[in-house]
């Protein structure tokens, strides 16, 4: 029983994931993404008391998933340096693996439907990222900056490199991933 409830409540995440990508907030209703999941739009509000509610879960569990991708690997890199790139490389990839997913949390990262409160918890999903750029300062790897200046610079350029290689298909992807991270690098390191 539990598996079709899950099945139900991931069919209702996707759908509206592909909604509100594809029209915003608010040009999805809740009505089109029960009839996209399949269900009946009385089943939505079982899972989700409230549109509020669905946009919220949706971002909790598209960040959670950006953050553990983020981290694969990430304790085979011996040095600084190579964690950060493993982290970039790692964003990278699953933005180019999920378009949707990244553009969701691109669009509704700054939304005033996503509560402080969701902001809170999915900030805690990236508390080993924090912790490495403070490391990195601390260790003299990296000019003095804030380290959330460092995470949202570092997420933007992501953003930017993604959407590039999506948007333009570059014939060597590669480089562009590289040059991208080589940017954010040198912005950072102290000569």
């Amino acid at each position: 029983m539990k598996e079709k409830i899950e099945d139900k409540k991931a069919a209702l995440l996707k759908a509206a994931l592909d909604l509100f990508t594809e029209r915003g907030f608010h040009g999805a209703s809740t009505a089109q993404i029960s009839k996209e999941a399949g269900v009946a739009t009385g089943t939505l509000f079982n899972y989700f008391p409230t549109k509020e509610d669905l946009i919220n879960d949706l971002y909790f569990d598209v960040k959670g998933k950006l953050s553990r991708s983020m981290g694969e690997d990430l304790q085979t890199q011996s040095t600084f340096h190579d964690k950060l790139k493993k982290i970039w490389y790692n964003m990278i990839e699953w933005g180019l693996n999920n378009p949707e997913d990244f553009l969701f949390v691109g669009q509704f990262c700054s939304s005033p439907y996503i509560t402080n409160y969701t902001r809170e918890i999915v900030m805690k999903e990236y508390v080993f990222l924090h912790d490495l750029v403070k490391e990195g300062i601390t260790n003299g790897d990296i000019k003095d900056y804030s380290a959330e200046l460092v995470m949202a610079m570092f997420y933007q350029s992501s953003r930017t490199v993604v959407s590039f290689i999506l948007d333009s298909e570059p014939q060597d992807k590669d480089k562009v991933i590289a040059d991208g991270f080589q940017v954010i690098w040198e912005g950072l390191v102290k000569k």
